[in-house]
């Protein structure tokens, strides 16, 4: 029956995909349990309105709703075409016994399976699914999670998914052993140390993101993280505004690759990781 008010906050089990959620009625304010998973979208104010209590308007995400349903049907089906390695790290992050008490969430791991699926899925599996772009020369892909659910695991796992797989199969240019993480500042620039395979307290050994047989394929593995002011290129205009006495020009495009790369400029195929952890309800 329709409520005015939520008893239960708690309704669904953060390991296994969502069975239930608060349906809302904009029309009569009120909430009724309905089974399934929320639709995903997101609320924006009503136009004009200026009330404190607007219920706003419901924005459908229809990309993410088309790709649901193709993520369940391809991990039910066994993740067919996907390499071995990748089986291997699948199977393991779904088994509870490995990971005890800190057994990973289900965003997590739909997180990774979504980003696995677009990379290693057949072709006709995706029919119909287009990624918007900006036109540049890079695919661009984001995994947008609630703040608070765990994103520098996922990190930590993309990073291992990738890294194992490109020293298994060098020649395999969906895969890259050299990754690059852009940090929203300082402070989190540090707290994401974490994702460099040789550091102290690494996420891949405290929460054993990769079985003990990939343990030495894993630490092969180049991460850079660095904050993104390291990015800032001057251009020629702005150098000609600049009142200052160094009169050095725009940097080539191999200088500034050096500069912000170090020994990973020369590398042909990076993976880079934008962490946008400043934004609302956090985003990778």
């Amino acid at each position: 029956m329709p409520q005015t008010t939520i008893d239960r906050l708690i309704i669904n089990s953060p390991y296994e995909e969502p069975q239930n959620y608060w349906k809302y009625d904009p029309r009569t304010r009120t909430f009724d349990l309905a089974e399934g998973r929320r639709p995903a979208g997101y609320v924006i104010a009503t136009e004009r309105s200026q009330a404190y209590d607007d219920p706003g308007i419901f924005v459908e995400i229809p990309l993410v709703n088309q790709i649901r349903p193709r993520i369940k049907a391809w991990r039910e089906a066994g993740y067919p075409r996907v390499t071995g390695i990748t089986k291997r790290l699948l199977d393991y992050w779904y088994d509870a016994e490995e990971f005890e008490s800190r057994r990973l969430f289900f965003c997590q791991l739909e997180a990774m399976e979504t980003l696995i699926w677009l990379t290693e899925a057949s072709a006709a599996d995706k029919t119909g699914i287009e990624i918007p772009n900006d036109g540049g020369l890079f695919q661009r892909l984001c995994s947008k999670m609630a703040t608070g659910s765990g994103k520098t695991i996922v990190m930590a796992m993309l990073i291992a998914w990738q890294v194992t797989n490109k020293v298994t199969n060098p020649q395999d240019r969906r895969f890259s052993k050299n990754v690059f993480v852009v940090a929203p500042g300082l402070t989190v620039k540090n707290r994401l140390s974490v994702l460099i395979p040789s550091s102290e307290g690494n996420y891949y050994d405290l929460f054993k993101i990769v079985p003990a047989s990939l343990q030495d394929k894993m630490r092969q593995g180049k991460v850079l993280v660095e904050n993104w002011h390291t990015l800032s290129w001057e251009s020629e205009e702005q150098i000609k505004k600049r009142r200052s006495v160094d009169k050095r020009g725009m940097k080539s495009d191999e200088a500034y690759c050096r500069e912000v790369l170090g020994e990973m400029s020369n590398s042909r195929n990076i993976l880079v990781i934008n962490d946008e952890a400043h934004q609302p309800g956090g985003s990778t």
